[in-house]
């Protein structure tokens, strides 16, 4: 363990200053029942672990944090990319010009991908590469970035929405908030029994503004079809919406998503599901060759001007590049058939 007795400058050595961040947030001193003092791991249950984003995940890189996504943790950076498509003027495919990298931007693991949106933005539009329309993973936005994007940047993010996660919208049946009307000018809202909210309170959750919108309990547990609209059994119904621009967007965000329209057009967004892959392949871009944050992304510009240059190379030539993998099987029938 650190002696903190030790001379001063000691810690200020870079390699020195590590093992001692590592050791304060891995280990601790304790007592066995014997009275003597042991060192052991640190129990993320018992003893509590530092936040992921400023806990070293390994000496030899200190800028590498945990991530995860789904079923998948790893420990590294993470890699954002976006890449130019014209949705509005589809050609012939031996016409099209080939999709190029518009920007790559890479984090430790631990930055949320909804962080990113507007740093992307914002680097997009210092290059004048700023898009009408950008269509983005679900991780990605938020409904404050529906309308900030669209009125600070005017760029329209194309995205789908999480869904409301209220249990009667679960459980598809009994009245979700699309079954109640809001009256933003009069702060009030009225259920689908016709009954008027009985408080509409402005209020703050975790940072985010937010309102809450109350019924009163003698509204709504005299009424027949309570069972579809609350379980409680005190009080009435509770909402809790968005300020209004805000509500109003997220609102016709779901709505739009759920249409056949809306979805063929998102499809488009799959295309750089192909470049993620086609980055792999070519530049193995799953893997950091160098350590650090700043190595890191220089490494990322490196791999996507490479990838750029290869789909120019082949547009120029008059080449398709096929995104799609071949099997072997595949490759035999062919075989055979000729």
């Amino acid at each position: 363990m650190w002696d903190a007795s030790a001379p001063p400058w000691l810690a200020q050595l870079p390699a020195v200053g590590v093992l001692q961040r590592v050791l304060i947030q891995n280990v601790v001193t304790d007592v066995d029942r014997g009275g003597r003092e042991v060192i052991r791991l640190q129990e993320a249950d018992t003893d509590g672990l530092p936040p992921g984003r400023c806990r070293i995940v390994s000496p030899y890189d200190t800028d590498a944090r945990w991530g995860g996504k789904r079923n998948l943790t790893w420990a590294g950076y993470k890699l954002h990319v976006s890449e130019f498509c014209d949705a509005t003027n589809p050609v012939e495919a031996g016409d099209a010009p080939p999709n190029l990298v518009t920007i790559v931007a890479a984090t430790d693991a631990s930055v949320p991908d909804a962080a990113m949106t507007a740093p992307i933005h914002h680097d997009l539009a210092h290059r004048g590469l700023l898009p009408g329309e950008h269509y983005v993973d679900s991780d990605y936005p938020s409904a404050d970035l529906l309308v900030s994007s669209l009125t600070d940047l005017r760029v329209r993010l194309v995205t789908p929405m999480l869904a409301d996660t209220s249990p009667q919208a679960r459980a598809g049946e009994g009245f979700d908030r699309g079954g109640f009307t809001i009256d933003w000018d009069n702060q009030q809202v009225t259920c689908p029994q016709g009954q008027a909210s009985a408080s509409w309170t402005p209020a703050a959750q975790r940072g985010t503004d937010v309102i809450n919108v109350k019924f009163g309990g003698e509204t709504c547990q005299p009424c027949p079809v309570k069972a579809k609209c609350t379980t409680t059994t005190r009080g009435g119904r509770q909402l809790t919406l968005r300020p209004q621009p805000i509500q109003q967007a997220l609102d016709a965000a779901r709505a739009e998503q759920t249409t056949k329209q809306w979805q063929g057009k998102y499809a488009i967004r799959a295309g750089v599901e192909s470049t993620i892959v086609q980055a792999v392949k070519v530049t193995g871009a799953r893997r950091a060759r160098y350590r650090g944050l700043p190595k890191t992304r220089l490494e990322h510009n490196v791999q996507a001007a490479a990838l750029n240059l290869i789909r120019l190379d082949a547009w120029w030539n008059g080449e398709t590049l096929d995104p799609r993998r071949t099997t072997h099987l595949s490759r035999l029938e062919l075989t055979l058939a000729a």
